[in-house]
C-alpha cells in the first residue's frame, strides 16, 4: 500500500479513525437510550390494580370499575367478591345485563368496611337469587363492583367508566349502592342521573339526595328504598313523643348532607326549646378523630347542666363522632340522671364498633335510633301491612345455602347492621325495574327504560323486601317505609325495640301513596 503513495495512505487512514468513531457513538446513543427507558419506567410505573381499575396519579388508590373478581386489596371482601366471580363467569354472552355496586371499597375504616361487606352480601344473595330463583325470566344479572375512592374523590374516573357500560358489551343498565349521603356521592348520582344511568340507593338518607323536594325531580331516574332522614326524624317522634321542653339538640356544624338534614329534621321538632343547639365541628373526613372528644367532653357538662325535667338528646351527626360522644357520656357527671339519645341510621356502625365505651350503656344512658333494616324487625312484630316475616325468610334461606359452593362461601355475616338486608333488597329493586323495563318479544330494556320503572313499584307492583314493602312514589321515594327502632346493648350489639311509621301507621294492604 506504501508504493500507492502517501496520499492514499493518509486517505485510508482518515477513513478508518472516523468509523471507529462512529462505531463507538452509536454504542454511546443506545446505551442513553437505555438508560432514559429505564428511568422512565421506573418514573411511569404500572398504575393498574386489574381490569378496569387504576391508580390515580398522585394516589395510591386502587379505583374504577373492576370487571373482574378484584377485591381492592380487603381480605374481608374476598370470599363474597369470588362467589360473585364465579356467578359472572357462568353467564353467557348476551344473556345478560351488568349492574354495578357503587360503595368506598378501599375505606380504611374497619367499622365502614363491615358494612360495605354486608352490603355486598347482600347485593350477590340477590344477584344469585334473581339468576337461579326466577322461573327463568331474563335478562339474567352480572354484578361488578365500582370503587370512587375511600372519600368518593375519584368519582369523575368511576362514573365515566360506569357510563362507557352503557353502551358497551357490558350493557350496564343501572348502579345500587351509593352508601353515605356525602358531597362527593352527591355529585356522582347527579352526573349518572344526568347522563341517564339509573341509580338505586340503599342506605342514602339525606334530603337533598332524593328527587321531589319542593317538587323538583334533580336525578331522574333515582330510586331509593330507604326513608328520608325527614321521615325517619317523623317516624322517631311518633315513636318517642318527643318534647321540645325536655330535649336537648347536638348537631354537626356546618354538616354534610346527612347530618344538615337530620339536623333540621330535628329542629323542628323542638320548636320552642328553651335550650340553644350545642354545635361540634369534626374533621372533614369523618372517619377521622379529629378533637371532637374534647368538644363532647365540654357538651357533657352542659347536658348536666339543663333541669332534671330534660331526658332526651337527639343527635344529628356521623357515627364516629357519636361513639366519641357516648363514651363522653359514660363518664358524665349527673350519672344519676337517664337520658335517652335518639339520632339516625348511621349508629348501625356502631353495632360491632371495638372502640365504643359499652359501659355508657350501663350508666343510665339508652341510645335508640332509626335503622335501615333489623332482623327481628318481622318476627316479633305481628303480621301486619307494610311487611312481613315471609321476605326476610327468604333472605334467610339463602344465607343458610351461601355457607358452601356452588353459592358460597360468602364469609361470615351479620344482619344485626340492617346493612345486609338493605343491599339485599336495594338489589331486588333493580332487578324489579330492569326486567318490568323489558319490551314485549325483547331480553334487554333500553338504558332509558328502566329508570322510568319506578314511580309504578307500588300496589301489586311493589317489592315485598326483607326491610319491609318498598312502594315508591313518583320521585321514587319509599312510601311509609317501616323505620325499625333500635337500642344498643351493652353486651356489644342491638336489640330490636319496636318498628316506627313517618305516617304514624302501617300503609293500608294497597300500599298506594296519596296525592
Amino acid at each position: 500500500m506504501a508504493r500507492r503513495g502517501a496520499g492514499t495512505w493518509i486517505r485510508e487512514g482518515v477513513w478508518e479513525i472516523p468509523l471507529r468513531r462512529y462505531t463507538a457513538l452509536l454504542v454511546t446513543v443506545a446505551l442513553v437510550a437505555g438508560a432514559v427507558f429505564a428511568v422512565r419506567s421506573l418514573l411511569h410505573e404500572d398504575r393498574s390494580c386489574g381490569p378496569g381499575v387504576t391508580r390515580p396519579a398522585g394516589s395510591d388508590e386502587c379505583v374504577g370499575v373492576a370487571t373482574g373478581p378484584y377485591d381492592f386489596g380487603q381480605p374481608r371482601l374476598r370470599d363474597t367478591v369470588r362467589a360473585i366471580g364465579r356467578e359472572n363467569d357462568r353467564l353467557r354472552p348476551g344473556s345478560y345485563v351488568t349492574v354495578a355496586l357503587m360503595l368506598p371499597y378501599t375505606s380504611t375504616s374497619p367499622t365502614s368496611l363491615n358494612d360495605i361487606r354486608h352490603q355486598l352480601q347482600g347485593a350477590y344473595l340477590a344477584q344469585y337469587q334473581a339468576n337461579h330463583d326466577s322461573n327463568g325470566e331474563r335478562p339474567q344479572i352480572r354484578l361488578v363492583l365500582a370503587n370512587p375512592g375511600a372519600t368518593g374523590a375519584h368519582w369523575r374516573q368511576t362514573v365515566g367508566q360506569l357510563v362507557a357500560m352503557t353502551t358497551s358489551a357490558d350493557r350496564l343498565r343501572a348502579v345500587a349502592g351509593i352508601g353515605q349521603s356525602t358531597y362527593a356521592n352527591k355529585q356522582a348520582v347527579g352526573e349518572l342521573t344526568r347522563r341517564g344511568v339509573p341509580v338505586v340507593g340503599s342506605s342514602i338518607t339525606a334530603d337533598d339526595l332524593a328527587n321531589g323536594q319542593r317538587g323538583k325531580d334533580p336525578y331522574p331516574g333515582l330510586a331509593r328504598v330507604a326513608p328520608t332522614n325527614t321521615d325517619e326524624a317523623r317516624a322517631l317522634a311518633s315513636f318517642a313523643k318527643v318534647s321540645a321542653g325536655k330535649a336537648l339538640l347536638v348537631y354537626d356544624k356546618p354538616g354534610d348532607p346527612y347530618t344538615r338534614t337530620l339536623q333540621q329534621s330535628f329542629a323542628a321538632l323542638l320548636k320552642g326549646s328553651p335550650y340553644e343547639p350545642q354545635p361540634f365541628t369534626p374533621p372533614g373526613d369523618r372517619t377521622e378523630e379529629g378533637t371532637t372528644a374534647n368538644t363532647f367532653r365540654q357538651i357533657t357538662h352542659l347536658v348536666c347542666d339543663t333541669s332534671r325535667e330534660t331526658d332526651t338528646i337527639l343527635f344529628a351527626g356521623r357515627h364516629t363522632q357519636l361513639r366519641q360522644f357516648i363514651n363522653a357520656l359514660g363518664g358524665r357527671g349527673c350519672q344519676d340522671r337517664r337520658f335517652t339519645l335518639l339520632t339516625g341510621d348511621e349508629a348501625s356502625y356502631l353495632t360491632h364498633e371495638k372502640e365504643l365505651d359499652r359501659g355508657a350503656l350501663r350508666h343510665n344512658l339508652s341510645v335508640r335510633y332509626t335503622s335501615l333494616a333489623h332482623p327481628d324487625a318481622w318476627t316479633k312484630e305481628p303480621e301486619r301491612t307494610g311487611g312481613s316475616a315471609a321476605g326476610l325468610a327468604a333472605l334467610r334461606r339463602l344465607l343458610a345455602d351461601a355457607t358452601r359452593e356452588p353459592m358460597g362461601p360468602i364469609g361470615p355475616v351479620a344482619l344485626d347492621d340492617g346493612q345486609l338486608i338493605i343491599g339485599y333488597d336495594a338489589l331486588r329493586l333493580v332487578v324489579h325495574g330492569v326486567r318490568e323495563a323489558v319490551p314485549a318479544g325483547r331480553t334487554v330494556p333500553a338504558l332509558a327504560d328502566v329508570g322510568l320503572q319506578w314511580p309504578q313499584v307500588k300496589g301489586s307492583l311493589r317489592v315485598d323486601g326483607a326491610s319491609g314493602w318498598i312502594c315508591l312514589d313518583v320521585h321514587g321515594n319509599p312510601y311509609d317505609k317501616a323505620v325499625p327502632v333500635v337500642e344498643l346493648t351493652p353486651e356489644g350489639s342491638s336489640r330490636f325495640v319496636r318498628i316506627a311509621w313517618p305516617e304514624g301507621k302501617p300503609p293500608g294492604k294497597e300500599c298506594l301513596p296519596p296525592s
